[in-house]
Formats: structure tokens, C-alpha cells, sequence
């Protein structure tokens, strides 16, 4: 009777590997993509999501017509693009979240920035606890928030948590 246990350990240690290293990809401001008026401002549209390290954004946008830089928060808030850290050109940019902190996006084109066409997306740390909010620092932005769905079962790790333990425990009983 140990080794259906045994192989419902492991099953379950490689349930929580691969939900811990997922990763996802988000399209700045939703289906509207990077414009000068969006229906949501982009730091409302980044508040309701949670960015983690690995995770991606897109911007989309018409090439030639438009640019999406990486500045400073200097540069952010003054929407100085003479010095960015990463200049995206080509219409269909990506970028991979390296590190937890905040990041901050700007439009290179005329004053469009000026007009709001700007985000600061707050990526969590690997180890940020899901239920406190961080209290030594103040942010530019609020750190996202979970929905109430989401919240329930700890999030889809939560969930996946739930659903192996469950299946763990039929597999045990069957073998």
C-alpha cells in the first residue's frame, strides 16, 4: 500500500513545479492595444492584473506611427524619451519581466505620453505573500489584486492543489 502513496507524492510535487513556473503574457491595455485614449487607463488596466517575474507584455500598436520605450521613473513622470533604458519599434513588442519591481513604459511618439499614454507595471516578488500588502515603501502604483474567485482556493495553484489532492486520494484508494 506505500507505493501508490509514494506515486501520489511525486504526482503531486510535479503538480506544484509546473504550476509554480507558469508563466503568462498579458497585451498592454487589454484588446485596445498601446493607443493614445484607451477605454481604460493603463495603470487602472495594470492594477487589475498581477505581474510576476517570467511574465510577458505586449504592446501592439502601428509601426512607424508609434514606439514603446522603458525609461526611468524620472523619465516616466516628466515623459522624457531622450534616454530610455529599451526602445521597442516594430509594432508587435515584447518584453519578459526579469525581476520583480516596478517598470515603467512610455509612448515614444510626439506628446503622447504627455497625454497619458504611459504605464508602470509592479511585478511581484517570487515569494510576495498573497494575502499582506508590502507597507516600507511607497509605490506609484497600487500592487494588483486578485479577484474574489481567485482568491478563494489561493489562486490556480490553489486550485491545482485542491484537484491533485483529490485525485491523490482516489488513486491511492484504487491501486
Amino acid at each position: 500500500m506505500e507505493y501508490p502513496l509514494y506515486i501520489s507524492f511525486l504526482f503531486l510535487i510535479f503538480l506544484e513545479f509546473f504550476c509554480s513556473s507558469q508563466a503568462y503574457t498579458f497585451h498592454a491595455g487589454g484588446k485596445n492595444g498601446w493607443i493614445l485614449k484607451p477605454f481604460e487607463s493603463y495603470n487602472h488596466w495594470a492594477e487589475r492584473n498581477r505581474f510576476q517575474v517570467n511574465d510577458t507584455i505586449v504592446f501592439k500598436y502601428k509601426k512607424g506611427h508609434d514606439s514603446v520605450l522603458i525609461v526611468h521613473k524620472d523619465d516616466y513622470i516628466k515623459c522624457k524619451k531622450n534616454k530610455p533604458i529599451h526602445a521597442f519599434k516594430n509594432g508587435h513588442s515584447k518584453f519578459k519581466f526579469p525581476k520583480s519591481g516596478p517598470f515603467y513604459f512610455i509612448s515614444g511618439h510626439a506628446d503622447n505620453c504627455k497625454n497619458g499614454q504611459k504605464l508602470i507595471v509592479v511585478v511581484l516578488s517570487p515569494n510576495h505573500n498573497k494575502t499582506s500588502v508590502e507597507t516600507s515603501s511607497p509605490s506609484p502604483a497600487p500592487a494588483p489584486t486578485k479577484s474574489a474567485a481567485a482568491s478563494i482556493m489561493g489562486g490556480s495553484s490553489g486550485l491545482v492543489w485542491f484537484f491533485s489532492l483529490i485525485m491523490a486520494a482516489i488513486f491511492s484508494n484504487l491501486v
